[in-house]
């Protein structure tokens, strides 16, 4: 806990206080900055690039030109049995090819003739290339393009992951911001609850009302106390879920203070914040969807690994061609009836496991295809019930506020009675259940409205640009 940092040092840029104690709000947008910035798993996020990044790199590490020198000797007895050096530049190339240049220098009382060479060593200069499996496509070239596939696959996965993160950090603001009203309205009707039973009290002691009055609004108070109480606990609670979104830069978290509030009116810009502002369901394009896009790289993967199993059934043809010279200037010296050359070819009479391999390759991209398809439908289906889910809120929305209206009038209504002396404590204690029941339904009712707005951030699968 010592770690803990107050919330008031996190946004003290933003504003300006006067007493410690002083209320500062949280706004929706600054809140998901943070989080954006600093939270762990959107750090996690941001690393799979860098992981992407890194394989592509691997990948075309393949294709590096290679220095390679070899060196033997034995000696025994004071007799040179042989000294042979071989130095080797080698330049692979994006078909099954290879470009090489040798130096061999040769020396040794009991050298195998073959590899006598004159006294100045031996320069050759030549090509190497698979005229069937490896020519068009060879596991050099597939590494590098899937590897290729997997970073654009790796920055869909990723605005999934940031997307996800923002969502969940949206539901722990909405329940805060609902347990924030909630407890302002049981603090609200204490306050009104109090004052009433000090009325009330007042007229038993001028022996206006009977003593049981007094019991009864004593009641109410209680009642509402204990609403009240329950409502702090649900407030703390949200508190500290809403906290675990909260960081600071090296992984510092953050706790939230009891001074620090919700947006009243996020209704006003939750659509900007979440970027789903001037959206309809026409500007939907089901293709450029993350969670499809990312599906789509790792099909292509799986494509150039399919190609990959197919060469594979062919012969394996090697060839290779080597002009030699003494003189290190090899293009001068070139000599065609001077060269090293030859040929190996390879053919599996059954070809049991390339055939199998093939199999599998073709099933995953089936499988693959499957997961898919069924996406489609999915999100598709997920992105127009929201719509119609937020367009059904319009609805209820005006029809909550017109009850929560007609309640506090018949509330006022019964007050006034009771000024009188037309009305009782129960009737006016009924009133004013039904308005405080019609007004948590209200914000229970907005907290659903935020959270299906949420809801379509989170089907988009979008990352927030603006923040």
């Amino acid at each position: 806990m010592n770690r803990y940092i107050n919330i008031l040092f996190v946004f003290i840029m933003s504003f300006s206080f006067a007493q410690e104690q002083d209320s500062i709000v949280l706004s929706f947008s600054e809140y998901l900055g943070y989080v954006k910035t600093y939270h762990p798993i959107a750090k996690q996020a941001d690393l799979s690039l860098q992981i992407g990044q890194a394989n592509l790199m691997k990948a075309r590490g393949g294709f590096d030109p290679k220095v390679e020198v070899n060196n033997e000797r034995k000696k025994f007895k004071n007799l040179e049995y042989f000294d042979q050096l071989n130095a080797t530049f080698k330049i692979p190339t994006w078909y099954g090819i290879e470009l090489k240049g040798n130096f061999e220098q040769n020396d040794g009382v009991f050298l195998n003739p073959q590899n006598s060479v004159p006294d100045d060593g031996l320069y050759s200069a030549g090509i190497s290339a698979s005229l069937g499996q490896g020519l068009f496509i060879n596991k050099r070239m597939a590494d590098l393009k899937k590897a290729k596939f997997f970073k654009e696959q790796t920055k869909a996965d990723r605005e999934i992951l940031i997307n996800q993160i923002l969502f969940d950090a949206s539901r722990a603001y909405f329940n805060w911001l609902q347990a924030h009203n909630e407890t302002k309205i049981y603090e609200r009707f204490l306050t009104n609850a109090k004052t009433r039973f000090q009325g009330v009290k007042r007229s038993v002691e001028n022996g206006d009302k009977a003593a049981i009055d007094s019991v009864e609004a004593g009641i109410t108070v209680k009642n509402r106390a204990l609403g009240l109480e329950q409502a702090k606990v649900k407030r703390m609670k949200a508190s500290l879920e809403l906290s675990t979104f909260l960081w600071l830069n090296d992984n510092i978290p953050v706790e939230l203070q009891s001074n620090v509030l919700p947006d009243a009116f996020i209704e006003n810009t939750v659509d900007d914040v979440l970027e789903i502002s001037g959206l309809p369901l026409t500007d939907f394009v089901l293709e450029n969807h993350p969670k499809l896009r990312s599906l789509g790289f790792k099909y292509n993967g799986l494509e150039v690994d399919k190609r990959l199993k197919v060469n594979k059934l062919l012969p394996k043809v090697d060839v290779q061609y080597n002009f030699l010279t003494e003189d290190p200037d090899i293009a001068r010296s070139f000599n065609s009836n001077q060269y090293k050359g030859g040929f190996s070819i390879a053919f599996p009479l059954f070809l049991r496991k390339e055939r199998g391999d093939l199999k599998l390759a073709k099933a995953k991209l089936q499988d693959l295809q499957f997961e898919i398809d069924n996406a489609k439908i999915s999100i598709q289906n997920k992105v127009l019930a929201i719509y119609r889910e937020l367009e059904s809120f319009e609805t209820q929305n005006k029809l909550i506020d017109e009850i929560v209206t007609d309640y506090t009038t018949l509330l006022k209504a019964e007050e006034r009675k009771f000024s009188f002396g037309e009305s009782s404590l129960f009737l006016i204690n009924s009133r004013e259940k039904s308005l405080i029941d019609s007004q948590l339904k209200s914000i229970a009712l907005q907290n659903k409205f935020l959270k299906a707005k949420a809801k379509l951030f989170n089907s988009l699968s979008r990352d927030l640009q603006n923040l």
